[in-house]
C-alpha cells in the first residue's frame, strides 16, 4: 500500500504555530540586540562577541538536547528548550548590567534545541515523500517571523518612547505562549517503543561530530549545510552594510527589502517545495538551491553602485553619527570603514538589481536547509534523526558564529562586493562536489516506484 501524498498539515499545525510563536519572540528581540548593548556602554567589538554567544552556545548544546530527544521523547526536550528561552528574555527585561546581556544568549543558546526537536517532530510525522514540504513548513514560520515580528519591535519602542526593556518583556510573553501551546496541545510523537535505541551511543562529543561529518551517506550533506550557511549567513549579516555602501538605504529602506524577502520564503517553504520536492527529488533540489543562491550572490555583488531616489547623504550622515542604523543593522557596522555614496546620479537601476537579486537569493536559502535536513533524514535510520538534526542545527549555529567574522574581513579588506562574490565561488564548488558525490539513494527508488504505480490507472 502506498503511503500517503499529501501531507496532514492538520497533524504539523500545533508543532508550526509553536515554532511561528515562538520565532515571534526571537525576531522582536534579536534585532534591538546591538542598540540594547550600547545603553550599557557596550562597543562594537562587545556587540559583535554578544551576537556569537547564541550560535557558539547553541552549537554545543543543540546535538546534547538532539540526543536526548531520541531517548526521552521529544516534548519534554521541547518544553526544556522553551523554558530556557523564556528566562533568557525575561533576564533580558529586567537586565542592569552587560553581563546580564550575555548571561541571557548563553542561555537561551544552550537550551536552543527549539528548531532541531520541532525538526524531528515533523519527521516523526511524515512519510517520505512528505518530509520536505513538513520541514518547509519550519520555513516558513521563519519568514512570517522575521516579517511581524521587527512590526512588533518597532511599534512597542514608538509606544515606550524607545525603552528596549518593554520589547523584552513582549518576546519572554510569546515564549510563554509557546511553552504553553507544547505543553496542552502537541502530542508526543516519539512512542515508547520507538526510544532508546541508541541509548547506547554518548549523548555527544567531539568524536561523535566527527563520526556524523564521516557517515556515509550524509556526511557530505552536513558539510554542505555548514558551508552555505557562511555563505547565506555571511549575506545575512552583511545585508544592510552593503545596501548602505551602494545603495544609501538605511533602516527603514532596508525594511522594505527584508519584507519581501521573508514573503519568497513563505511562497516557497509553505507551499512550492513540496510541489518541487514530489516533483524532481530532494538531491535535485539541492543541486537547484545551491545554483539559485550562487546566481543571486553574484548578481548582488554586481549591484550598481547608484543611490536610491530619495537619498539624502546629509540627513544619513546625521543618522549615523548619532550611532542608530550603525547599530540596528549590523553589528560590524562601526567597524569597517564605509564609504556613503554620492549624492550626484540618484536613480532605480540600483535598487531593481539588488531587487531582482533578491529572487534566486531567498529562492536558494529557502529551499536548501529544509531539503538537505529532509534528505538526510531519508537516509539514516530512524533512531539517529534527533541527533542527526541536533548535529545539523549545530553546525548551522557554528557557521553563524563564523560567517560575519568572514564576511566581515572580506568587506574591510576587499570591499563591498568580496563577501557576496566568495559566497558565489563557494557555492559553486559545493554545487560541482555535491552533482559529482551525492549519488540517488533508496528515496529516490522509492519515489520512482511510487510514480510509476499511477501509471496502470
Amino acid at each position: 500500500m502506498n503511503p500517503p501524498e499529501k501531507l496532514d498539515f492538520k497533524k504539523l499545525l500545533p508543532i508550526f504555530v509553536i515554532v511561528l510563536v515562538n520565532l515571534l519572540g526571537l525576531t522582536i528581540i534579536i534585532p534591538l540586540m546591538p542598540l540594547y548593548a550600547t545603553t550599557f556602554g557596550a562597543d562594537a567589538w562587545t556587540i559583535g562577541l554578544l551576537g556569537a554567544t547564541f550560535p557558539i552556545a547553541q552549537f554545543v548544546g543543540a546535538p546534547v538536547l538532539g540526543r536526548l530527544s531520541d531517548r526521552y521523547g521529544r516534548r519534554p526536550v521541547l518544553l526544556f528548550s522553551q523554558l530556557g528561552t523564556l528566562f533568557g528574555f525575561l533576564l533580558l527585561g529586567f537586565a542592569n548590567a552587560l553581563w546580564l546581556l550575555f548571561l541571557s544568549r548563553l542561555i537561551d543558546g544552550l537550551s536552543g534545541a527549539n528548531i532541531s526537536t520541532a525538526q524531528a517532530v515533523i519527521t516523526d510525522n511524515t512519510t517520505e515523500r512528505t518530509r520536505t514540504q513538513g520541514l518547509g513548513l519550519l520555513g516558513a514560520a521563519f519568514g512570517l517571523g522575521f516579517v511581524v515580528g521587527p512590526i512588533i519591535a518597532a511599534l512597542s519602542l514608538v509606544a515606550t518612547n524607545n525603552n528596549y526593556h518593554v520589547p523584552a518583556f513582549i518576546a519572554a510573553a510569546f515564549s510563554l505562549g509557546s511553552v504553553l501551546l507544547t505543553y496542552f496541545w502537541l502530542p508526543e510523537s516519539l512512542p515508547p517503543e520507538r526510544r532508546g535505541t541508541g541509548a547506547g551511543r554518548r549523548v555527544f562529543s567531539f568524536a561523535s561530530l566527527a563520526g556524523a561529518l564521516t557517515h556515509p551517506q550524509v556526511g557530505l550533506l552536513l558539510v554542505l549545510i555548514f558551508s552555505q550557511q557562511i555563505a547565506f549567513g555571511g549575506f545575512e549579516q552583511l545585508f544592510s552594510l552593503f545596501t548602505l555602501n551602494r545603495l544609501g538605504l538605511n533602516a527603514s529602506g532596508n525594511a522594505l527589502f527584508l519584507m519581501f524577502i521573508g514573503v519568497l520564503v513563505v511562497g516557497v517553504q509553505g507551499y512550492f517545495i513540496g510541489r518541487w520536492s514530489r516533483r524532481f527529488g530532494d538531491r535535485r533540489l539541492v543541486f537547484a538551491g545551491l545554483l539559485a543562491l550562487a546566481i543571486g550572490l553574484s548578481l548582488a555583488a554586481l549591484t550598481p553602485a547608484q543611490p536610491a531616489p530619495w537619498y539624502d547623504r546629509a540627513a544619513l550622515t546625521v543618522e549615523l553619527s548619532r550611532g542608530g542604523a550603525a547599530h540596528t543593522n549590523d553589528v560590524l557596522t562601526a567597524n569597517v570603514p564605509l564609504e556613503l555614496p554620492d549624492e550626484a546620479g540618484k536613480g532605480w537601476l540600483g535598487v531593481v538589481w539588488f531587487l531582482v537579486a533578491l529572487v534566486p537569493i531567498s529562492l536558494g536559502g529557502g529551499v536548501l536547509q529544509p531539503t538537505i535536513n529532509s534528505l538526510i533524514t531519508k537516509r539514516i535510520e530512524l533512531d539517529e534523526v534527533g541527533g542527526m538534526l541536533g548535529v545539523s542545527a549545530a553546525l548551522v549555529s557554528g557557521a553563524n558564529a563564523i560567517a560575519p567574522l568572514f564576511g566581515g574581513a572580506l568587506f574591510q579588506g576587499l570591499g563591498s562586493t568580496a563577501p557576496f562574490l566568495s559566497g558565489g565561488v563557494i557555492l559553486i564548488t559545493l554545487l560541482a562536489l555535491a552533482v559529482l558525490m551525492i549519488k540517488p539513494g533508496r528515496e529516490e527508488q522509492a519515489g520512482a516506484g511510487l510514480a510509476r504505480a499511477p501509471a496502470g490507472h
